[in-house]
């Protein structure tokens, strides 16, 4: 789930920088693409993979 927060986290800031106001984390997370959820899942693989070596 914290990949995920750092993506949200992004996404808010980006937001920000346009002036936009964004949606809550849950609905965020709900509204995903599957394509959205792998690359996520592969981020977080990876950056464990990296903690572990």
């Amino acid at each position: 789930m914290t990949t995920y927060q750092e993506g949200y986290e992004y996404y808010v800031s980006k937001c920000e920088q346009f002036g936009l106001e964004p949606i809550n984390f849950s609905i965020f997370v709900e509204h995903l693409s599957q394509e959205q959820l792998d690359q996520f899942n592969e981020h977080a693989r990876k950056t464990k993979e990296q903690a572990n070596a």
